[in-house]
């Protein structure tokens, strides 16, 4: 009759689970040796506890040891780590065979990696707006891990803003939703939708408050160039570029550099386009605004246009929905290329067909049941 040992792989052997699967311990393999001290398997490991007495561990012991410090480890490093790194995630509503339960908004937004998404300049408005989105709305329906996964995704955009000053007016939108969300909340509602203590949402509303003091008080690098500028450019590149803005504040920053940009941020043919792009004609006719001169006065009526009517959404990056196998995932165009399935685990046998981008509002509707 064959031994059958606790290791079920090969009895009298010790096994290590590495990156690369299971592999067979060797004293000798420094490598091996420095992983194994690592993962501090203990499993079999004897603790001398004099000269002559010894404490042997058990299996159920070693087990529950290694996942105290499982734990331990995971709280200890909640605030700079992200609790999951996989870029796609099955979303399935309702409950079969092969899956119980169904996906939730709160499991969708700890498994998409958006911690790293933010760091990619393409996606950074896309999750900013899905921050925004969820802060007015959707705040109450996620989990405890997805609430605290949201402030540290939060708190990770606002470091990055006041290192990089990048689009610091976005942040403060999302900033000043959330804290109008948050005191609504604790003051009429308090803690019968909150998870947690209310005490750490009072907490963390003092903190948002920091952050926009901290925004507010927010001063742009002046960088020191001696080559060309966007000055240097000739009028119609610099009236190109304009013309590629699909947001208005965007325009009235930019025209705020220099003279020569101002005088073409107020061309009423660039407003004028910009009204076309996102609104229909027959909004125009009723929010009519003429000027002194009984001109159309485009970017007047763009503002009016923008409080009454949503405008398109523009994105560099944004999550895909695969119609085939029910998947969302980041697209990532680099393992597209080698995989030929669309960035995610594909079935079908031309996966681009299938894809469909998602928009910031498509994403929380896909988990609204």
């Amino acid at each position: 009759m064959p031994f059958l040992g606790q290791d079920w792989r090969s009895p009298g052997w010790r096994w290590v689970k590495t990156e690369d699967g299971w592999k067979r311990f060797e004293p000798f393999s420094p490598a091996l040796e420095n992983k194994n001290n690592q993962l501090n398997d203990i499993s079999h490991t004897v603790i001398l506890t004099g000269d002559e007495d010894e404490e042997i561990y058990t299996t159920e012991d070693c087990e529950l040891a290694a996942k105290k410090r499982k734990k331990d480890h995971c709280r200890n490093n909640t605030n700079s780590q992200c609790f999951y790194r996989e870029n796609w995630i099955y979303v399935h509503k309702e409950s079969t065979r092969e899956r119980h339960g169904y996906c939730t908004l709160g499991e969708a937004f700890n498994r998409l990696d958006f911690s790293s998404a933010i760091q990619d300049i393409r996606r950074f408005n896309y999750v900013v707006k899905l921050l925004q989105l969820i802060a007015k709305s959707q705040l109450t329906s996620l989990s405890g891990a997805a609430q605290k996964n949201y402030f540290n995704i939060l708190d990770k955009i606002v470091r990055k803003v006041m290192e990089d000053q990048y689009n610091p007016r976005l942040i403060k939108d999302l900033l000043q939703d959330l804290s109008s969300t948050l005191c609504i909340l604790i003051r009429g509602v308090g803690k019968s939708v909150l998870v947690g203590n209310i005490n750490i949402w009072m907490c963390r509303l003092e903190t948002i408050l920091l952050w926009q003091q901290q925004l507010k008080n927010l001063q742009m690098n002046k960088q020191v160039n001696n080559g060309l500028t966007l000055s240097d450019l000739p009028l119609h590149m610099l009236s190109n570029i304009l013309h590629r803005f699909s947001d208005g504040w965007d325009i009235i920053t930019l025209g705020q550099v220099t003279p020569t940009l101002y005088m073409l941020s107020e061309d009423r043919q660039l407003w004028k386009k910009l009204c076309q792009y996102h609104f229909a004609e027959k909004q125009f006719c009723r929010h009519l605004i003429l000027s002194e001169k009984g001109h159309i006065d485009w970017k007047l009526m763009y503002f009016a246009l923008q409080k009454c009517y949503p405008i398109k959404e523009q994105y560099g990056d944004t999550l895909h929905f695969c119609r085939h196998c029910s998947i969302l995932f980041w697209k990532d165009y680099h393992l597209a290329l080698l995989l030929k399935d669309g960035g995610h685990p594909c079935t079908a046998s031309d996966p681009n067909t299938c894809l469909m981008p998602v928009s910031p509002q498509h994403f929380i509707d896909l988990f609204k049941f």
